[in-house]
C-alpha cells in the first residue's frame, strides 16, 4: 500500500515538528518553504532524511499531495495556495496534523487580545500543580514534536485565528475565548464577520462534557454562540471548510467576578483581570486545587512583550508592550498606565481604524512617536489631535525621540498597533530592540 504523501508549506517551527512526526507515522514527506530555512532546522530535516526545498516551490513535487499542512503565516492568496485550493488538496494546521497522535486534554485559548497572557498563566498553574503539561501553539515548542518526542498528559495551546481557520477534526477539552476585536482583517477580505467566525471555531466538535469559556461582556461572542444553536457558520477562508457544530457547557465570566472572587493578580489592568479570570475557570474545571490556582496568579512572573517594565530612566518609565500588535490591544495598555504616556505607535498596517483611540490618546498621552517605514496613515490617524510627533524609521531614532518628550514621572510605552514587518523580523525581535536602546540611554543620576 502506498504511503500518504503529506507536504508540509513553510520550513519553520510548527513545519519542521510536523515533518518529523509525520514521518514517524509512516508518511511520504516533503516540505517546500518559498524562503530560506534556517539552519537549525535544515539540520534537523537532514539528519531524518525528509527531503525538503527552500527558496522557492517546485508544483510537481507539492500538488500531488494527500494533504498539505500549511505554516500559520502563509496566506491563502499565496500562488502555491491557490493552486492547492483549485486542485482541491485539503490545507491542514499543525495543530490539526499532531492531534491526531495523542489522547492528551487540550486545554486551547484564543482571542484578539489577551491569549497569550492566559496561555501562559494557564501553564504556570498547571506546572504548579505537577501536571505532566506541554506548552504550544503560537507559543511554545511544536506540539507535534513534543508528542512526538516527549509525550504529554495535558497540552496548553495558544491559538491564532489562522490555525484555526484548518481545524475540522480537532476538538479542545477545555477552550477559551478572550475577546473578538478587529484584528489581521486584511487576511478576511476586510469583513469582521470572517473574522468573528474564525474564532468561534474554537468550539466546534466540543461536547457537554467539554467547557467553553468566555468573556460575557464581548459585544461578539454570546450572539455568536447563539446563532450557532441554529445552523452553522460557513468557511471562514478559501482553505477552510464550513465550521462544525459544537455543544459544550458554556462557563462564561464577568469583569466583576474579579472582586466577588477575592482573587489577586500579579499583573496590572482589567485586561489582565480578566485573563486571570479565564485561566482560573480552565485550571477549576481540570479539577486543581484552589489554593494552587490562587497562589500561581500572584507568583505568575508574566510574559516578554506585554506590558513588560523595561527600566526607569531619569524618572521615566520604559515599557515593552510590544506583542500589543491591533488597535484594541494598544488601548487597554494605555488603560493600564497611570502616568502620562509618550505612545510608540506604527508598522505593518492590518486595516486598523485608529479612531477609536483618539479620546484616550487626546487624554493620557505627551507625546506620539510613530515608528514604521511609511508613517503616512498615522500622521493621517492623530496628527490633527494637536500632541508633538516624531517621525522615526529606526529602533534608536525613536527611543531617542521619546527620550526628549518624555518628563519624568512619565511612561515610554511601546504598543505599536501594528504588525511588525516593515522594520523588524518579528514582534520579539521589536521588543529586544526596544529594550537595547531603553538600556543605553544614560541615567542623570548615576
Amino acid at each position: 500500500m502506498d504511503k500518504k504523501r503529506l507536504v508540509i508549506l513553510g520550513g519553520g517551527e510548527s513545519g519542521v515538528g510536523t515533518a518529523l512526526l509525520a514521518q514517524a507515522k509512516g508518511y511520504d514527506v516533503f516540505v517546500s518553504d518559498f524562503g530560506i530555512i534556517k539552519d537549525p532546522y535544515k539540520t534537523m530535516l537532514q539528519s531524518h532524511d525528509i527531503a525538503f526545498e527552500d527558496g522557492g516551490h517546485t508544483e510537481q513535487l507539492i500538488l500531488n499531495a494527500d494533504e498539505v499542512m500549511k505554516s500559520p503565516g502563509i496566506p491563502d492568496d499565496a500562488p502555491i495556495v491557490s493552486k492547492i485550493i483549485a486542485e482541491r488538496i485539503p490545507i491542514i494546521s499543525e495543530i490539526e496534523f499532531a492531534a491526531r497522535f495523542t489522547n492528551a486534554k487540550m486545554v486551547c485559548i484564543t482571542g484578539s487580545n489577551g491569549k497569550t497572557t492566559t496561555t501562559s498563566l494557564i501553564f504556570h498553574i498547571l506546572q504548579q500543580a505537577k501536571l505532566n503539561v506541554g506548552l504550544a501553539g503560537n507559543i511554545g515548542r511544536s506540539l507535534a514534536l513534543q508528542i512526538l518526542e516527549a509525550p504529554k498528559d495535558y497540552y496548553v495551546i495558544e491559538l491564532s485565528s489562522f490555525q484555526l481557520d484548518n481545524m475540522y477534526d480537532f476538538r479542545a477539552d477545555i477552550a477559551v475565548l478572550m475577546n473578538i476585536t478587529p484584528d489581521h482583517l486584511d487576511r478576511y477580505n476586510f469583513e469582521m464577520q470572517r473574522y468573528v467566525d474564525s474564532k468561534m471555531r474554537i468550539m466546534q466538535n466540543q461536547r457537554p462534557s467539554d467547557s467553553f469559556i468566555f468573556w460575557a461582556q464581548d459585544e461578539h461572542i454570546a450572539s455568536e454562540i447563539e446563532k450557532r444553536r441554529r445552523h452553522t457558520a460557513p468557511a471562514t477562508t478559501p482553505s477552510s471548510q464550513p465550521e462544525r457544530e459544537g455543544h459544550p457547557t458554556l462557563q462564561p465570566f464577568y469583569d466583576k467576578d474579579f472582586a466577588q472572587l477575592g482573587l489577586s493578580f500579579s499583573q496590572i489592568g482589567v485586561h489582565n483581570q480578566r485573563n486571570a479570570l479565564a485561566a482560573y475557570l480552565a485550571a477549576k474545571s481540570l479539577g486543581i486545587d484552589e489554593q494552587i490556582i490562587r497562589q500561581s496568579l500572584i507568583s505568575f512572573p508574566g510574559v516578554e512583550h506585554r506590558l513588560e517594565r523595561v527600566a526607569v530612566r531619569n524618572g521615566v518609565t520604559y515599557i515593552n508592550d510590544s506583542k500589543a500588535t491591533n488597535v484594541d490591544a494598544c488601548y487597554v495598555a494605555m488603560q493600564a498606565v497611570e502616568a502620562p504616556v509618550v505612545l510608540i505607535v506604527g508598522g505593518k498596517d492590518k486595516g486598523n481604524d485608529y479612531s477609536v483611540l483618539h479620546d484616550i490618546v487626546s487624554r493620557k498621552c505627551r507625546a506620539l512617536v510613530y515608528l514604521g517605514a511609511d508613517n503616512s496613515k498615522l500622521h493621517h490617524a492623530f496628527d490633527h489631535l494637536g500632541l508633538p510627533v516624531a517621525d522615526t524609521h529606526s529602533m534608536a531614532d525613536c527611543v531617542k525621540a521619546c527620550h526628549t518628550f518624555a518628563h519624568k514621572g512619565d511612561t515610554v510605552l511601546l504598543s505599536p498597533c501594528c504588525a511588525s514587518f516593515d522594520l523588524f523580523h518579528n514582534m520579539e525581535d521589536r521588543g529586544e530592540q526596544f529594550k537595547q536602546q531603553v538600556e543605553k540611554l544614560e541615567d542623570d543620576n548615576t
